[in-house]
């Protein structure tokens, strides 16, 4: 079987499809404002629409760029600089990404999405999107999509840069087309999420090669730009159908890329929810729609009872998490656009073949469920943005609310910052270890900005060491870290910020503490919104900008007095059953920490982190199971059916057992948490009960 297709000559690719699209055929490219004087779109019959989102805004220049290398992908013409899939197709670019802080609304992307579907697209590309929880979105996000379903127009939607198993609308919305991103080995991209299941097809995502405003290429890693790949594709299929005198049928054409998406190899077959459905396969593709193979109808067949209205999929099909996946071409296939989907010889003979229109059924509607059954809108929750997804250490994360857990640090940002603090703090007593104000080699010797001690003892955070120098926390890149890699940079805003750089000192001297000390913290939570900003460390990694806007919701996680209090709640022990309690409760807080670790960006993540680290609540309901030396077994997450009016409201149950009898009956705990506001907060007091084994 045929892969992505083999690099062939320059002039055999001319020669086989001398224009490739078909100007009847509108792609619509749904981005920022794209530099169309550039000369790669020279010739190109696309236009620059404008939207309620660019009327009257300096567009960012980020964005420009964003935008001109999609839009290249796609339209960029022949023998120049960057050769677009559908050089030939006609379209039209609405700027949506066009703001300096880089994101959209829901409702302005949907009246986008209108004004692509009155201007008769085909294909619409987003590459962008916002992360979510079971793939929801606001009401008119999902009346957008139904009007493409209704009209029959695909939507091809970047699947988002979280690396995790996680959604992103609007590539999770019923009938829309999610692309990930596969690197030059052909496999998935580590920050391409997964969990489309069938909804989705992987595209080389590394270091595609786009124009640049202003003149000249550059490349640019993300399922963003492995997204205008996919929107190629279909467009290039879309021309065959109406070249040969068919009606072009995009929603045909998105199960059709779906349907000859091709399995994972090497070392992808390891772990396949990360492909998707398969990656992308455009030979076949050509061949089984022009040659009307049994995939094409099967495919075109397939509903059994078609609806008057539009015979949408199941919005259930489009949340699903898990697949059978596939996998990606060669490093020299993901680097090109043009090489990385270059058609092969099967579709010469193919397409050289009279005979070969008249063998595709014509197109049929799809009925794959009941439409959009889960649509709604979360009244009172926080806004909804729309983000690019680029890479993450290309563009700025969308504004929303976080509630993380991890590990308290800091960072200098650059070298000449890090000097600043190594001449500006004390020297340290050799003998002691502590500041001092002997500038006697002999006896103390110069600070090291690194030891975090040292930082606290500078900063002030433990009494008695050093004199206060608070207005220095600000000058410092405070992180939060997961096992050592900072996953946000934390920038307190508002008037009590300088509360929040007391608190954060604080922590971190509770941190660098020794373990036994009753005063320990081993993790700290930070709730805070975040910023659409970035910040580049000194290690030259790029992490978004989280802003606590006070000290509500910012705890440590302190194991000794939770063990303490288990203790007194298990009564009289001995010193063997007063470690087991220990180890117990360790294990219970590495379990939540290292398995469960997550972004604390959705909804679910906030309500586990929230339950997992509220300190009233960790010990008034863990003492319990932990006294009883019991073990976590299971911990899940669930929308709650029972929530205050304006809410968003989760279940968090904790599942424990006893590991010496299995016989025993578990013991159960269940938070309802609401996590509408920055902080969230609990509804009711935890409820516990036992149920058999």
């Amino acid at each position: 079987m045929p892969g992505m297709g083999a690099i062939r000559p320059r002039s055999l690719q001319e020669s086989l499809f001398p224009k490739r699209g078909d100007p009847p055929i509108r792609v619509a490219v749904l981005d920022g404002p794209a530099d169309l004087e550039h000369p790669c779109f020279g010739g190109a019959d696309i236009t620059l629409l404008p939207s309620a989102t660019s009327i009257g805004e300096q567009p960012a220049d980020a964005m420009i760029a964003h935008g001109t290398h999609v839009a290249s992908v796609i339209f960029g013409q022949q023998d120049s600089e960057v050769e677009g899939l559908v050089p030939g197709c006609s379209g039209f670019v609405i700027p949506i990404f066009s703001k300096d802080d880089r994101t959209v609304s829901q409702l302005d992307l949907s009246r986008a999405i209108e004004l692509a579907v009155d201007k008769g697209a085909h294909v619409i590309n987003i590459s962008g999107g916002q992360i979510t929880d079971v793939g929801e979105a606001d009401v008119w996000l999902h009346n957008a999509i139904r009007l493409c379903c209704e009209r029959n127009v695909l939507v091809v939607a970047a699947g988002g840069n979280d690396g995790c198993e996680c959604l992103h609308v609007p590539a999770a919305l019923p009938n829309v087309l999610a692309v990930g991103a596969l690197d030059r080995r052909g496999q998935p991209m580590d920050f391409s999420n997964w969990g489309y299941q069938t909804g989705g097809v992987m595209a080389p995502g590394e270091e595609i090669l786009g124009a640049k405003p202003g003149g000249g290429t550059t490349r640019a890693s993300g399922t963003s730009f492995a997204a205008p790949l996919v929107s190629g594709a279909a467009a290039f299929l879309l021309s065959q159908q109406a070249t040969r005198g068919q009606t072009p049928d995009p929603l045909q054409i998105r199960r059709l890329l779906l349907d000859t998406a091709l399995p994972c190899e090497g070392s992808g077959s390891q772990n396949p929810s990360r492909c998707l459905a398969g990656k992308l396969n455009l030979p076949d593709a050509f061949d089984a729609l022009i040659g009307g193979g049994d995939m094409v109808q099967e495919a075109t067949t397939s509903g059994a009872a078609v609806s008057p209205q539009c015979a949408c999929e199941d919005a259930g099909r489009a949340q699903d998490a898990g697949s059978a996946l596939l996998a990606a071409e060669t490093a020299q296939q993901s680097l090109d656009p043009l090489h990385a989907l270059a058609p092969v010889s099967s579709m010469q003979k193919a397409a050289e073949s009279p005979a070969a229109r008249d063998q595709f059924p014509e197109p049929a509607a799809y009925n794959g469920g009941s439409g959009l059954g889960m649509a709604r809108r979360a009244q009172g929750a926080r806004p909804s943005w729309i983000s690019p997804s680029q890479s993450p250490d290309e563009v700025a994360r969308a504004p929303g609310m976080v509630y993380s857990i991890g590990v308290l640090g800091y960072d200098f940002g650059t070298e000449a910052r890090r000097d600043t603090f190594k001449q500006l703090m004390p020297l340290i007593d050799r003998a002691t270890g502590n500041p001092t104000t002997d500038d006697d080699p002999r006896t103390a010797f110069p600070a090291n900005p690194y030891d975090a001690r040292q930082m606290v003892n500078y900063l002030g955070g433990i009494p008695g060491t050093f004199l206060g120098r608070m207005s220095e926390a600000r000058s410092l890149i405070w992180t939060l870290n997961i096992e050592l890699t900072p996953i946000y940079a934390i920038e307190p805003v508002g008037p009590f910020a300088a509360e929040v750089y007391q608190e954060l000192v604080s922590l971190l001297a509770d941190e660098v503490r020794a373990e036994i000390d009753d005063a320990y913290v081993a993790r700290v939570s930070i709730p805070g919104l975040l910023t659409g900003q970035n910040v580049k460390l000194f290690s030259g990694q790029v992490v978004p900008i989280i802003a606590p806007q006070n000290t509500r919701g910012i705890y440590g996680w302190n194991t000794n007095r939770l063990v303490n209090q288990a203790i007194e709640r298990a009564g009289d022990v001995s010193p063997e059953q007063r470690e087991a309690i220990r180890e117990g409760l360790g294990y219970l807080l590495n379990r939540i920490y290292y398995d469960l670790r997550n972004l604390g960006k959705t909804s679910q993540e906030r309500a586990l982190n929230y339950a997992a680290t509220n300190a009233f609540t960790m010990m008034q309901a863990l003492r319990d199971p932990v006294a009883r030396n019991m073990q976590l077994d299971e911990l899940t997450v669930e929308k709650s059916p029972f929530c205050r009016m304006d809410s968003d409201c989760w279940d968090v149950k904790m599942k424990f057992f006893d590991p010496t009898n299995n016989q025993k009956a578990k013991f159960i705990i269940r938070f309802t948490v609401d996590v509408s506001d920055l902080l969230p907060v609990l509804m009711g007091e935890p409820r516990v009960w036992t149920a058999a084994n």
